[in-house]
């Protein structure tokens, strides 16, 4: 499912209209992705959480050249899904 049906299902399912719906859907990854920058959760009851990860430095092998390569650190966007979430998927 593309961005735009999810916005239409969602739209259809709360008798909203899509303007509305887009809009609060940008403004619900706007702020989860600051939230994310600065280091802090995002906890949705019932469906997940948005946390980071830290990924250390590490080496790596260029698969084209076969050369040795250093990865640098870095900060990784994680979803954990909830209980409510993995129950209705099982």
């Amino acid at each position: 499912m593309k961005k735009q049906d999810f916005i239409k299902a969602v739209a259809a399912d709360a008798g909203l209209s899509q303007d509305a719906v887009s809009k609060t859907l940008s403004s619900m990854i706007d702020i989860v992705t600051s939230e994310l920058k600065s280091g802090s959760e995002v906890n949705i009851t019932g469906f997940g959480a948005f946390k980071i990860s830290a990924r250390a430095a590490r080496n790596g092998v260029n698969p084209r050249t076969g050369e040795s390569i250093k990865i640098p650190a870095m900060n990784s966007p994680v979803f954990r899904a909830g209980k409510t979430l993995k129950e209705a998927v099982r």
